[in-house]
């Protein structure tokens, strides 16, 4: 069984061979999944910010991103659609294939075997508080500003035409990035997000199976409210990337044996600072609640050195997964 398989028969509870991994950032060939960025931008040594000068890139959505200067992730520099009135002038990135596809032939030498992801990191929702600055857009959705819904449709049609063209170049899942919950809770209202967000999902979700194509989820904060309606518009492998804050096992009891999870190890708690033992016994408590013989889980680790990650922690993160496979629990 090749990774590729392992993964598919995970997600479709098919009896892999073993929990197949995503090693993100570090030792990718180590694992089951590879990444292809659909991204198109400029990199620049230094940008000058409120902040003084940064590291970052100029995106192709017009935004300039600003990385932290202790390595972690950063934000947009400011709004680049700074009033509702500007909506109308804003013109979207072309698709330009040629130039993001460039590296595609290569990619697919590299990947034989595995598991094909495409992401741009961040989609639909959040791309457009990178727009508009969050505090705007969350003006702009409580108002249902025409306008501001307008955009944010045609920021999800430009995902359809990615999901199209990575069908055309042997891509397997295409993954979405948007954060919707804070520490504690959702961002926005349950209803809120099922009148205004959830159709958006519905059809672009449903535009990827009709090419065969998984859908992968990923959500930073505590976004339990939207987990069961994430499974019902058919998103076929949930992410939830902060163990710490979300209830999983209220999650499982709901949904294991019928979702596929993609889990880390804590990056805020566990990973970072937890000892080996303690990294192993969270792997298993997450698998036993989201995961089954047959299926439904995939673990992932990520090198957080920028905020404190021992290299020994990293190399634990990576055991643990393995540890599941065996006897030895």
């Amino acid at each position: 069984m090749n990774s590729y398989e392992r993964v598919v028969k995970a997600i479709m509870f098919r009896s892999p061979d073993r929990i197949p991994v995503w090693n993100i950032n570090k030792d990718q060939k180590e694992g089951d999944v590879l990444m292809y960025d659909l991204r198109l931008y400029k990199d620049q040594d230094e940008i000058k910010g409120s902040g003084g000068w940064h590291k970052g890139h100029f995106s192709e959505w017009g935004y300039t991103w600003r990385t932290n200067e202790d390595g972690t992730m950063g934000q947009p520099e400011k709004p680049v659609i700074e009033t509702i009135d500007d909506i109308k002038n804003y013109e979207l990135p072309e698709i330009n294939e040629a130039e993001r596809f460039k590296s595609i032939d290569r990619f697919m030498n590299e990947s034989e075997g595995y598991y094909r992801l495409a992401m741009l990191i961040v989609n639909g929702f959040t791309t457009y508080t990178f727009l508009r600055g969050f505090e705007n857009a969350m003006i702009d959705f409580a108002e249902r500003d025409p306008d501001a819904l307008f955009l944010l449709k045609q920021i999800f049609y430009f995902e359809k035409e990615l999901i199209w063209l990575c069908k055309k170049h042997g891509i397997n899942g295409f993954h979405l990035g948007d954060d919707w919950g804070t520490q504690k809770s959702m961002l926005v209202s349950s209803a809120m997000w099922d009148e205004i967000f959830a159709p958006l999902y519905k059809d672009l979700i449903d535009y990827a199976h009709e090419l065969g194509l998984h859908i992968w989820f990923h959500s930073c904060g505590n976004f339990a409210d939207i987990m069961e309606r994430l499974h019902d518009l058919g998103v076929d492998v949930i992410n939830i990337a902060q163990p710490n804050v979300v209830d999983y096992k209220a999650a499982g009891k709901l949904l294991k044996g019928r979702q596929c999870f993609l889990m880390p190890l804590s990056y805020q708690t566990t990973s970072i600072s937890g000892t080996k033992e303690e990294i192993f016994a969270e792997a298993q408590r997450m698998y036993e609640a989201l995961g089954t013989s047959s299926g439904g889980f995939i673990g992932y680790t990520e090198e957080y050195y920028c905020m404190g990650m021992p290299e020994e922690n990293f190399i634990a993160c990576k055991e643990a997964f393995a540890r599941l496979n065996t006897h030895e629990l």
